[in-house]
């Protein structure tokens, strides 16, 4: 395989996000995305301070959710959510658009709801990935969310909330990618579960995928590059 085990991992934002996940769980998903040096940990908002702590001196991103996973909070506690992540210790904020305001047309709300948050994130020189939720989307609806996410210098365009009625679908990688500036980059959320998904869909260019199988899939990359497996007693929690 013409990739690096870095390559791939780096691809991985381990999610944290079932509400179910007891404190225990989260830790030990701390462990698991520590032990295989993934890319990020998108936690539960409340838990993200723990995680920043965690996972300080290490190359793991701390991440967490805005106005997740609907989008229909007002504009203001979006800011307010994005202010207290930031104080807290985020480096990349998922954040879900409007979906209704989106569905109804309202554009001008769509990017002062969307620029709310990457002021925010941009003023503290962190990252933010704006989340679709392209299950109840039409293809105009999500270009034209792509052509706002580059004016506003979004860093990443994201297909889902991995809680919608649908995740990831290639058809939909390939139209963010080619509709979003080259400044802006693609992650894939709900729908890949194994290594071969994320080498598909690392092929139409996505540079981030959202995963709560890490383990299974992180460890069939070290299988396939004849590198020792990984230790570790962490679990995978599901629902992502």
């Amino acid at each position: 395989m013409d990739v690096t085990y870095s390559d791939m991992a780096k691809m991985i934002d381990h999610s944290l996000l079932n509400p179910t996940l007891t404190v225990v769980d989260l830790e030990l998903g701390l462990d698991l995305a520590l032990a295989y040096d993934v890319a990020s940990v998108c936690i539960l908002p409340y838990y993200l301070p723990r995680c920043s702590e965690r996972l300080a001196g290490s190359t793991v991103q701390a991440s967490t959710t805005i106005g997740f996973p609907h989008g229909g909070h007002t504009i203001a506690i979006k800011q307010a959510e994005a202010e207290r992540a930031l104080a807290d210790g985020c480096q990349e904020f998922d954040m879900v658009v409007n979906i209704s305001k989106v569905l109804s047309g309202d554009w001008d709300y769509v990017r002062r709801d969307i620029q709310a948050v990457i002021d925010v994130a941009h003023s503290g020189g962190q990252k933010v990935k704006v989340i679709f939720e392209n299950c109840y989307l039409s293809d105009d609806q999500k270009i034209r969310l792509c052509e706002i996410c580059s004016e506003l210098n979004a860093d990443w365009v994201k297909t889902s909330t991995g809680y919608g009625t649908g995740g990831a679908t290639h058809d939909d990688l390939k139209l963010m990618r080619k509709y979003s500036a080259d400044h802006v980059q693609v992650k894939a959320a709900g729908g890949v579960r194994d290594f071969d998904g994320l080498l598909a869909v690392r092929e139409l260019g996505v540079t981030r995928c959202g995963a709560s199988r890490t383990a299974d899939i992180l460890g069939e990359c070290r299988r396939r590059l004849g590198l020792d497996p990984i230790a570790t007693n962490a679990t995978t929690p599901t629902g992502y």
